[in-house]
């Protein structure tokens, strides 16, 4: 069976949106796989389906492929969109081709992809069995027109308090880089203080003197992907 980086494609409407599967050596159609579903940044917009290969969790495979024993779903935002209405509607449906293989499924993004990972995470709070959102956050700020705040928080008088709360029942690790120009380190420094208000099991990891490419280091981390995969006694 063919493995590896796989082209494929969904059209809504009238509109086909292409995205990539990792599928790793050793992967058998007939057992259960962990999946993980990866929401790229704003520099990785497009229509051709690849550019969300290119940096983050796909760099973090290609250079050690034996610690993501998961299939990996890459899909890819169109120009000028964020991870709300359409384009999360195609990343959740990217997923519905591992339905009946699927064992547990992960959540991750970095920058627009983790404000998108916490948008997905509040629309389907019992879908995902663990979070990690590297230089995300839930509020816009001047610095970048890529972010938009989820209309699932727009009600809600804390929004770091209203997120926490929906989500404490998941296992969450955020990385920040400590000098991001982008995303403001404050972001999830919030997050993580609401969270560990509310009794989430949470981890966060700051690096100091690192800007926005944060997960440069957050998806080479080795123990990200023990914690990732390690299912609780």
């Amino acid at each position: 069976m063919t493995t590896g980086f796989l082209h494929r494609s969904l059209t809504i409407g009238a509109t086909e949106y292409r995205y990539c599967v990792y599928l790793p050596r050793e992967f058998d159609p007939s057992r259960r796989w962990p999946v993980i579903l990866f929401l790229h940044g704003s520099g990785e917009r497009g229509t051709d389906g690849m550019r969300p290969t290119m940096i983050g969790l796909a760099s973090a495979i290609r250079s050690d492929p034996d610690r993501v024993p998961a299939i990996v779903v890459f899909p890819q935002a169109p120009p000028d969109s964020r991870w709300l209405d359409e384009p999360a509607e195609v990343a959740m449906r990217t997923l519905d081709e591992f339905r009946d293989v699927a064992d547990r499924v992960f959540l991750t993004g970095l920058s627009m992809g983790g404000y998108g990972a916490w948008h997905l995470a509040l629309a389907h709070r019992h879908r995902f069995a663990k979070l990690v959102v590297v230089c995300g956050g839930l509020l816009p700020h001047p610095n970048t027109t890529a972010v938009w705040r989820s209309p699932l928080t727009m009600n809600a008088d804390d929004p770091y308090v209203f997120t926490a709360h929906a989500l404490r029942h998941i296992p969450i690790w955020m990385f920040h880089g400590a000098d991001d120009p982008i995303i403001p380190v404050s972001e999830s420094r919030q997050m993580f203080d609401a969270l560990q208000r509310d009794g989430a099991d949470v981890r966060y990891t700051e690096y100091a003197g690192v800007g926005h490419n944060s997960w440069e280091r957050a998806y080479n981390e080795p123990e990200l992907w023990r914690w990732l995969f390690s299912v609780a006694p």
